[in-house]
C-alpha cells in the first residue's frame, strides 16, 4: 500500500496479538503472553494510523519516537528501513515494546484512543525490531570513525545499554560494568519472563558486542574494581546503577516467616525458570539469600499497586498459589501500574482490595505469617506530588487471611560510599544529583562522570532510563568533543 486510506480506521478495529490461553497461563506456563502480529496484521494495525499532523503518541513517549514514520514504512513493507527508524531515537525498542505502559504513553495519547480505539504501537513496534532481526538486520555503524575515547558504563540496566549504544554510534569505545551475571539488569532479573522473554535480552546482547561494546560482567564496582581505577583507565564514566534499596514500609512482624520483599522473590524465582541455579550468584544486598516457599495452594498477598506488584501477583499465580490477593491503599484509578497489567492480573484470578492500608503482619506462636491486619481508607487531599492521601477510616480494621505476604512497595537509589568519595553529591532520599545550569545534561558534581536512569529519578519506566542514557551519552560525547547522534526524532 502505497498511500494510507485516512478512514481505515472506521474499516479495522483496534487489534492485540492472540494472547496465551487463560487455562495455560494459570497452570504454569511462562512464555510471553502476547504472540506476535504477521506482515498482514502488522500492516492493517498500522493502516489505522491518521497520521494527525500533531503526532501526540511521538512527544508522549520518553524517547520520542518517530511513530507515524515508521508505522508507514510497516504498511509498505519496508521493515528494515523501519527498524533503522527505531532505533534512531530508541536503543530498545524490541524491549519497549514488550514492556512499555503504552496505554499510558503513545498510545494513551493516540487521536484514536477516544471512540475508536488506539493503534497498537507496541505490538507493531516489537514486530518491525523482532522481524528485522530474523532477516539478518544489524545496526550500520560502517561510517562510524573510531575517536580514541573510552567510557566506563556502570550498569547493565536500560539506562546503562542506552548510554553505550550512543556511545558506540558516535565512534566512543564503551566498556559496560555489571555485578550480575547476564546483562539486562531487572529487563532481565526483576521483569517475568511472561512478559519479557530473555532470548530478547541475549538477542540484544550480541547486537551491542556487534557494535564494539564490551561487557565486564559479575564485576561489582567499588568492590572488585575501583572507581579511581576506572577515572584512570576511561575519559568518562557513566552511572546507571539502578534503584535496588527495598521499601519495606516498616510493617510491625514483617519479620515472619513468609514474608518476602518483591525484587529477590522476582530475581531469584526468574533464575528458576530460566532453567539457572538461583543461589549461583547472591542478589547484591540479599546475600544472605531468601527462602523461596513453595506457593502450591497457599493464599498469597501482595501489597502494593505498581507494575512490580503486578509481576508478583502474576507470578504467583502460575506457581500454583490456590488464592491471589493484591491490596492496594487508594482505589483503582490511583494505581501507578499499567491499567493493561491489572486486567491481565485480573483475568487470570487475582483478588484486588482497593483502599485497603496494611498496618502489621499477623503470625501465629511458630512465627509464621498467617495474614495481614489491613485499615479501609478513603481518598483525602493530595500530597506534594499531586496525589491524593489515603485517609484510614476509623473502625474498619479486618484481616486478610495469608500463608505468604510479598511486599512491592517499591525501590529507591542509594549513593554508595565509593561515589560520596569522589564528591558526588546525592539527595537525601538516595538520588544521584545529576545535570543543572552550570554542568552538561547529565553530568554529575564530579565533571568526568554522568549519571542516568532509576539513580538519577528513583525507580520509573524502561523507556525513561533508556531515555537518560541516550541522553547522558550526547553529554559526554560533548565533554569529549566528539559529535554524536541527535536524540530529536527522525523522519522517513
Amino acid at each position: 500500500m502505497s498511500r494510507k486510506q485516512v478512514f481505515q480506521f472506521l474499516d479495522l478495529p483496534r487489534e492485540m496479538p492472540k494472547r496465551i490461553p487463560l487455562e495455560l497461563r494459570t497452570s504454569g506456563d511462562w512464555g510471553e503472553l502476547y504472540g506476535k502480529f504477521g506482515q498482514a496484521e502488522a500492516a492493517h494495525q498500522s493502516g489505522r494510523c491518521l497520521d494527525c499532523g500533531n503526532p501526540y503518541c511521538s512527544w508522549k513517549c520518553p524517547v520520542h519516537n518517530a511513530i507515524p514514520q515508521w508505522l508507514q514504512l510497516v504498511q509498505e513493507n519496508r521493515i528494515l528501513e523501519a527498524a533503522e527508524l527505531c532505533h534512531s531515537t530508541n536503543p530498545l525498542p524490541e524491549v519497549c515494546g514488550r514492556v512499555c505502559p503504552q496505554d499510558r504513553l503513545c498510545e494513551g495519547s493516540c487521536t484514536l484512543n477516544d471512540g475508536f480505539g488506539a493503534v497498537t504501537i507496541g505490538a507493531v513496534e516489537k514486530y518491525i525490531v523482532d522481524t528485522a532481526f530474523e532477516r539478518g538486520w544489524r545496526p550500520d555503524l560502517s561510517e562510524v570513525v573510531p575517536t580514541g575515547k573510552r567510557v566506563a558504563v556502570i550498569g547493565a540496566g536500560p539506562a546503562g545499554i542506552g548510554c553505550a549504544d550512543r556511545l558506540a554510534r558516535a565512534g566512543i569505545h564503551a566498556v559496560v560494568y555489571d555485578r550480575y551475571e547476564q546483562i539486562g539488569g531487572l529487563l532481565q532479573f526483576g521483569i517475568p519472563t511472561f512478559k519479557l522473554d530473555k532470548s530478547v535480552i541475549a538477542t540484544r546482547r550480541e547486537v551491542l558486542e556487534g557494535m564494539g561494546i564490551e561487557f565486564r560482567l559479575g564485576v561489582e564496582v567499588g568492590k572488585d574494581v575501583a572507581i579511581e581505577q576506572l577515572l584512570e583507565e576511561y575519559d568518562a564514566v557513566f552511572l546507571g546503577t539502578g534503584a535496588y534499596r527495598y521499601t519495606d514500609g516498616g510493617l510491625p512482624g514483617q519479620e515472619a516467616e513468609g514474608v518476602l520483599p518483591a525484587l529477590p522473590f522476582l530475581v531469584q524465582n526468574g533464575r528458576i525458570v530460566a532453567g539457572n541455579d538461583p543461589w549461583g550468584r547472591p542478589i547484591a544486598g540479599w546475600e544472605d539469600k531468601i527462602k523461596l516457599p513453595d506457593l502450591s495452594g497457599k493464599r498469597v498477598v501482595v501489597l502494593g499497586g505498581g507494575d512490580t506488584g503486578m509481576d508478583c501477583v502474576r507470578s504467583s499465580i502460575r506457581l500454583g498459589a490456590g488464592k491471589v490477593t493484591c491490596a492496594y491503599r487508594r482505589d483503582e484509578a490511583s494505581m501507578p501500574g499499567s491499567a493493561r497489567e491489572v486486567g491481565n492480573a485480573r483475568e487470570e484470578g487475582v483478588r484486588f482490595l482497593f483502599n485497603r492500608q496494611p498496618l502489621a503482619i499477623e503470625a501465629d506462636a511458630e512465627g509464621r505469617a498467617t495474614g495481614v491486619r489491613v485499615v479501609e481508607t478513603r481518598l483525602g487531599e493530595p500530597d506534594a506530588r499531586g496525589r491524593r492521601n489515603a485517609v484510614p477510616i476509623e473502625g474498619s480494621e479486618s484481616v486478610i487471611e495469608a500463608d505468604v505476604v510479598i511486599i512491592a512497595f517499591g525501590f529507591s537509589p542509594e549513593v554508595p560510599e565509593w561515589m560520596q568519595a569522589l564528591g558526588i553529591e546525592g539527595t537525601p532520599n538516595g538520588r544521584i544529583v545529576a545535570g543543572g545550569a552550570d554542568r552538561l545534561p547529565y553530568q554529575t558534581t564530579h565533571p568526568r562522570v554522568f549519571a542516568g536512569g532509576d539513580a538519577v529519578r528513583g525507580a520509573d519506566l524502561v523507556v525513561t532510563a533508556v531515555a537518560e542514557g541516550r541522553d547522558a551519552a550526547q553529554g559526554i560525547a560533548e565533554l569529549l568533543a566528539v559529535e554524536a547522534q541527535p536524540a530529536e526524532p527522525a523522519t522517513a
